[in-house]
């Protein structure tokens, strides 16, 4: 597969038809949150609740054949958030560990970004400043993040940051985010 050119468009619109909600209920929360499309983008909108889980997330299908982003620095995200810290996380390849696969809910590459509490935030996601985790805990061995491999695009509200500690800007209770687009960052 060719590499992405900067500032393409990866997702927007109705390019967000295959994304689906993954919620804290995995783990036995009691979170309930849907995404769909709408005119604007995609749309998450549930209640979030704190005991027993602590999360709510849309995510794309898993990417196959997996994005080769090794032509650009990072995403720009465009998203309203309601002025909460949201949590980036990435899928890829990675090697011959294979640590992706063979972790039960597998490994990911995290950041945590705030939002403005009205209209939208333009957020920029350098893959150098990005975080390997595995289930909100970060992971200690030297492992790459693959940019020729990107397989899943996620996008959450946490009680945990990127670092594993409590997100300082999680709140329970209604929420509603709206992903507006993706775009490859150069």
């Amino acid at each position: 597969m060719q590499p992405l050119a900067s500032e393409s468009t990866l997702f927007q619109g109705t390019d967000f038809a295959e994304w689906t909600c993954l919620n804290d209920t995995i783990m036995g929360g009691r979170s309930r949150a849907g995404c769909h499309v709408c005119s604007e983008g995609l749309l998450l909108e549930g209640e979030l609740i704190e005991e027993g889980g602590g999360f709510v997330s849309c995510r794309s299908p898993r990417l196959s054949p997996p994005l080769d982003l090794s032509a650009v620095s990072g995403l720009r995200f465009e998203l309203d958030g309601e002025g909460r810290t949201l949590k980036i996380a990435l899928g890829c390849r990675d090697g011959s560990l294979g640590l992706t696969e063979l972790i039960p809910g597998g490994l990911r590459w995290v950041i945590d970004v705030p939002t403005n509490s009205t209209g939208t935030t333009f957020i920029e996601v350098p893959f150098a400043q990005l975080r390997p985790t595995v289930r909100a805990k970060p992971v200690g061995l030297p492992l790459r993040f693959d940019a020729a491999g990107l397989t899943r695009i996620q996008v959450l509200h946490s009680k945990f940051g990127d670092d594993g500690s409590l997100n300082r800007g999680f709140r329970s209770g209604p929420i509603r985010l709206l992903l507006r687009s993706i775009h490859a960052l150069s």
